[in-house]
């Protein structure tokens, strides 16, 4: 399971009610119904992952995200989950108060494109990286909000969304310096949100 995914499942509470958007595969959301008896849901627009969801016995419906949660009454889940995603989505900030309106809480991941990887090949190279964690060329990548850490604290402050709790994690080395100076070295960011 992916470092980030690893780390969530600590924030998570047992018996919870869970809606993972963007949930993928199911592999968190089977991990959290398995390990911490949530009782999940999960959203998710590729036909693929839905079907691989459904293989895994979850609930899963199919749902753009950028069109809100409206189907959703307002704290229906004790927490709502989106990892890997936040960067996709047309209208991250709008889905972010929808997460706060539908759930009590929400934990949230999403790459650090200020990276001192991504800042060195910029300045070298001149183009966009591509890298294991973000494997694409600019023009068919997902990504269409690139955003820092520090550029996530400033939306957090300006929306009045509380930070419970977050966790600046690296798939390889640099574990002390991410501590440091997580906007330079961290490579993803684990956030854990109220109202």
């Amino acid at each position: 399971m992916r470092i980030d995914l690893n780390e969530i499942q600590h924030w998570i509470k047992q018996s919870s009610r869970i809606l993972d958007l963007g949930c993928g595969d199911g592999t968190l959301l089977k991990f959290l119904i398995d390990t911490k008896h949530v009782d999940g849901y999960g959203l998710e627009i590729d036909a693929e992952q839905i079907n691989l969801c459904i293989d895994k016995g979850l609930n899963v419906i199919e749902q753009n995200l950028d069109r809100g949660l409206g189907n959703f009454a307002d704290n229906s889940f004790d927490t709502v989950l989106m990892t890997q995603a936040l960067q996709t989505l047309h209208f991250p900030h709008k889905v972010l108060d929808e997460m706060l309106r539908v759930g009590k809480e929400c934990i949230v991941t999403f790459p650090n494109f200020g990276h001192w990887k991504a800042r060195y090949h910029l300045a070298t190279h001149g183009r966009m990286p591509v890298s294991d964690l973000l494997p694409y060329e600019w023009y068919d990548t997902p990504n269409i909000h690139f955003c820092t850490f520090k550029d996530f604290e400033v939306l957090c402050r300006e929306r009045n969304y509380k930070v419970i709790n977050r966790q600046v994690v690296n798939e390889a080395s640099g574990q002390l310096l991410k501590d440091v100076m997580p906007n330079l070295f961290g490579e993803t960011a684990i956030y854990h949100l109220s109202k």
